[in-house]
């Protein structure tokens, strides 16, 4: 079986920049759909709503997709999830003047995005050695957050010292940009693995779930990725709300994308280092504690410095719960693995942000901040509990 040991040749380079691209076109669209929004007069209770119809459908689909990819391949997925971002992109530059348009352009993005990542993560979890799992999802991620990284760059140039970038522009070059994730997706090659009986009757998303080291790792990824979402969505709300440029917004959400590139480039080492459980208490801790301050804060140096942690935390926690589930799942099951996982994540973006959006009516982006602090303050104590007797060992790195 093929490996991604080497992610630097033949169509390796066209899965990392279909990583990239998917990241940087979502990233870029989500905090520019904000300020479209509230260009339109949209108030602050309703971008919980808005953040929450990116997840709504994929969130109904996420476990066939992942059945899918497990029948006929990744590439084909891959495919579909590229088609959907363009047409998403397409719908924001055509129909981005109402909010209804902003609805349609946020659910495409998100089915979309989900067809793309749930695909990729199998193919990881699918031709990587069990040994190398932390260290290769490490770097998965890191092309992940290099996309996340890139895509607020757009805001930077776009919106420069305004409060309000050009928001049209933005989505053009994100449409533009959409386009590469077809061509991309195409090149990686497929691999189609007809299930046996055996598989099909161990291979219920039940049996999965009752695997408790599972549902841990389900349940700390399903808050960490809601407080990213959350991020995204509120630091434009609370530079709004404060009169910071929408450039300086653009790169505290580059510093938190860039901070999470940090700690997933050496995770192989930090897990050597502390341990798969010990690290991901300790680093969504951190997100915890950093993200709670944020609320509490008005100078902007203060701001780059929390959200440098914050980002350092967050990073850890998507590639450790990745490699938990793919070590814990049968070969042939991966793909539902991964999608449940990302059914968690999209449960976790539908609840917390509505949730938020409640709570910003009568306090503001900042109070909603520090809620999502309190909430990965909660997972990081029950994260204490993966790798206890009973769990899934760690695996060293090599």
């Amino acid at each position: 079986m093929r490996r991604l040991h080497a992610m630097s040749h033949g169509w390796q380079a066209a899965f990392v920049a279909n990583t990239i691209v998917v990241q940087a076109v979502t990233f870029v669209v989500r905090p520019s759909a904000t300020y479209r929004a509230l260009e339109l007069g949209v108030g602050a209770q309703w971008l919980g709503l808005m953040s929450a119809s990116f997840a709504i459908v994929p969130l109904l689909v996420a476990v066939q997709l992942g059945r899918t990819v497990d029948r006929i391949g990744e590439r084909r997925v891959m495919v579909t999830g590229a088609v959907l971002a363009t047409a998403a992109g397409a719908v924001l530059v055509f129909l981005g003047d109402y909010v209804w348009g902003l609805l349609v352009g946020f659910i495409l993005l998100g089915t979309g995005h989900l067809g793309s990542v749930v695909a990729q993560q199998a193919l990881v979890a699918n031709r990587t050695d069990a040994s190398r799992y932390d260290s290769v999802f490490g770097r998965y991620t890191f092309a992940a957050s290099l996309g996340q990284a890139i895509g607020p760059g757009l805001i930077i140039v776009s919106g420069r010292s305004q409060a309000i970038p050009h928001t049209h522009t933005i989505f053009v070059w994100a449409t533009l940009l959409s386009l590469t994730l077809i061509a991309t997706a195409a090149a990686v090659p497929s691999q189609e693995r007809p299930m046996g009986a055996a598989e099909r009757r161990e291979g219920s998303v039940a049996s999965l779930l009752r695997r408790r080291e599972l549902v841990l790792a389900l349940t700390v990824s399903c808050v960490v990725q809601a407080a990213v979402d959350i991020t995204v969505v509120y630091l434009p709300a609370l530079g709004s709300e404060r009169s910071v440029a929408a450039g300086t917004v653009g790169a505290l959400l580059t510093v938190r994308a860039v901070a999470s590139m940090g700690s997933r480039l050496f995770l192989g080492r930090l897990v050597d280092l502390l341990g798969r459980a010990r690290l991901l208490t300790t680093s969504v801790s951190v997100a915890a504690v950093t993200m709670a301050a944020l609320a509490f804060v008005s100078s902007t140096p203060t701001l780059f410095l929390l959200v440098l942690g914050m980002g350092f935390g967050l990073g850890c926690g998507q590639p450790l719960t990745m490699s938990w589930l793919a070590e814990s799942s049968p070969p042939g099951l991966r793909g539902r693995a991964m999608s449940l996982r990302l059914t968690g994540n999209r449960l976790g973006q539908v609840v917390l942000p509505s949730a938020a959006g409640v709570l910003a009516i009568g306090s503001g982006a900042g109070a909603v901040l520090c809620a999502t602090g309190v909430s990965l303050a909660a997972v990081a104590v029950l994260s204490r509990s993966i790798g206890s007797p009973g769990q899934a060992p760690t695996t060293p790195t090599t």
